[in-house]
C-alpha cells in the first residue's frame, strides 16, 4: 500500500489544492491527514489562501480516500462540516511488518508516548518541523506542515511505502528518504 502523509492544512486552500495535486501525482491509495485541517489556530499567522469553505470543499469531494486524525485545532464544529472522520485522537496502521501509531502530536508525542511497542513508529505533525529520530525502542516520524512550515522546513508531505518514509516538497522533490530496519 502507498500512502501519503500530511499534516497542518491549516485552512489553507492555496495549499490544499497543491496537496491534492500532490497526491494524484503519487497515485497513493489513500491520503493520511493528520490533523489540524481547517483552523489556523491563536498562535500561527493565517496561512496563504486561507479559505477554510474552500479546504472543506475540496477535501469533502475526496472522502473515500482520507483518513485522519484530530489535530489540536479540530473541534466537533469541523466534523460537521467534513464528511470522514476528524476527531479520533489516533490510529494505527500496519504496513507489513511495521505498525505506525499515528496522532496529532498535542497529546502524544516523544514526552508522553501511545501504547506503542519495541520497533514501533510514532508518526505526527503539530509541530510543523519534519522530522525522523531513532529511539532506542520507536522512532519519531513527523511529515513538516503542508502550509505553515516551521524552523526552515518546506511545505510538504510524505510517502510512506513498503516500510520506507519519504519526505518531499508539494512539487515533489525528494527532500528526505528512511527505512526502517525490521529486527
Amino acid at each position: 500500500m502507498k500512502l501519503f502523509i500530511a499534516s497542518d492544512i491549516h485552512g489553507s486552500e492555496y495549499y490544499c489544492q497543491k496537496l491534492i495535486g500532490a497526491y494524484k501525482r503519487e497515485e497513493a491509495d489513500k491520503m493520511l491527514l493528520l490533523g489540524d485541517i481547517l483552523y489556523h489556530g491563536p498562535r500561527n499567522d493565517l496561512p496563504k489562501g486561507y479559505a477554510p469553505k474552500a479546504v472543506i470543499s475540496l477535501l469533502n469531494a475526496m472522502k473515500d480516500e482520507i483518513l485522519c486524525v484530530r489535530g489540536n485545532c479540530d473541534t466537533e464544529v469541523d466534523q460537521m462540516v467534513l464528511e470522514f472522520p476528524v476527531l479520533a485522537d489516533y490510529a494505527i496502521i500496519f504496513d507489513g511488518q511495521l505498525t505506525v501509531y499515528a496522532t496529532h502530536g498535542h497529546v502524544y508525542n516523544e514526552s508522553k508516548l501511545p501504547p506503542i511497542q519495541k520497533g514501533d513508529v510514532l508518526l505526527h505533525g503539530h509541530t510543523h518541523v519534519p522530522v525522523c529520530i531513532e529511539h532506542e525502542n520507536y522512532t519519531y516520524i513527523n511529515p513538516g506542515s503542508v502550509s505553515i512550515p516551521k524552523e526552515d522546513s518546506q511545505h510538504g508531505y510524505m510517502i510512506l511505502e513498503n516500510g520506507t518514509f519519504t519526505w518531499k516538497t508539494l512539487e515533489g522533490d525528494v527532500v528526505k528518504v528512511y527505512s526502517i530496519r525490521n529486527s
